[in-house]
């Protein structure tokens, strides 16, 4: 049970991170977004709810909190334990690439290993640097933000079939001032696109039936459409690689990614070699493939 007035006693910013600690490791939460452990979410939560950066000077620590404050941090740690919400939807805020973005439970929180593809410029398969991009299934727009960060001149087409995720992903292109290069689009796959793009990132659904059955509590907070892509997990993906090149420009290629439905990929395409590139930062389950290499296996698809 949470009592507030039981947080009256304790008094500095590491008090709450200890408490929030323990509390973590007594109910065996799950940590998957932006954390892997109790201790860092612990910072985390307790940081982000005080509006202080994660590396704040040590001697802040002990600085004493006051009533208002507590009560809050309360609440907070009261979110996170008893109804498992993560902490990234309790701040409204997470991170992709360094840079922060506003999220609520209409997206998934960003986490996709696309982010060191990006951070490499999407070497070694990018010849030039790229005019037009597109960041289908969207969510929150943080693969395509973070892509127009990365090349300043080009134009990026931020697509979702969810009203309430383009609302998001509206918000963060504000807040990142990229009106001027962003296109938020609602779109059902390729549905409502017109032209051809030099990179597709995408990140869509792919969580197959069986994991969705068992998903962890913490998870179920996110939006099924982001998650759920039938018995396999590829619904979505085999619309992408079916249609993807019809959408990429000459010497193109699209980054997809379908994390645990990875295996299942395979099976399903066994006479298709699929180029999955290694990550130093962790994640898998992101493939590439030019738009020659999606023409030449269009009839397997």
């Amino acid at each position: 049970m949470f009592e507030p007035e039981s947080f009256l006693q304790l008094q500095t910013i590491r008090d709450f991170i200890r408490y929030a600690w323990s509390r973590f490791n007594q109910e065996a939460l799950f940590f998957g977004h932006g954390t892997d452990n109790a201790w860092d979410e612990a910072v985390h939560l307790v940081l982000g709810s005080l509006h202080l950066p994660w590396d704040v000077d040590a001697n802040m620590l002990d600085a004493r909190l006051v009533d208002h404050e507590k009560l809050a941090l309360a609440e907070a740690i009261g979110k996170r334990v008893l109804q498992r919400i993560p902490t990234p939807y309790i701040l409204g805020e997470a991170w992709f690439m360094g840079l922060p973005f506003h999220i609520t439970q209409d997206v998934l929180i960003p986490r996709s290993p696309i982010a060191e593809l990006l951070e490499h410029e999407l070497q070694p398969w990018l010849e030039q640097p790229p005019l037009r991009i597109l960041d289908l299934c969207c969510g929150s727009g943080c693969i395509g933000i973070a892509a127009a960060h990365v090349f300043p001149e080009a134009e990026v087409v931020l697509a979702d079939i969810s009203p309430l995720a383009l609302d998001v992903a509206r918000r963060n292109v504000a807040r990142h001032h990229l009106g001027d290069r962003c296109k938020v689009v609602e779109s059902d796959m390729f549905d409502a696109l017109q032209g051809e793009f030099d990179v597709i990132l995408t990140n869509p659904p792919y969580v197959d039936k069986p994991d969705m059955d068992s998903l962890p509590p913490e998870y179920l907070h996110e939006p099924e459409l982001g998650l759920a892509s039938g018995v396999d997990g590829l619904d979505a993906a085999r619309i992408i690689l079916a249609r993807a090149a019809d959408f990429l420009s000459d010497g193109g290629f699209m980054v997809c990614e379908v994390g645990n439905s990875m295996e299942a990929l395979q099976n399903s395409y066994p006479e298709i070699m699929f180029i999955f590139p290694e990550f130093e930062k962790g994640g898998d389950g992101v493939f590439v493939m030019t738009k020659d290499d999606l023409l030449g296996c269009r009839e397997l698809l």
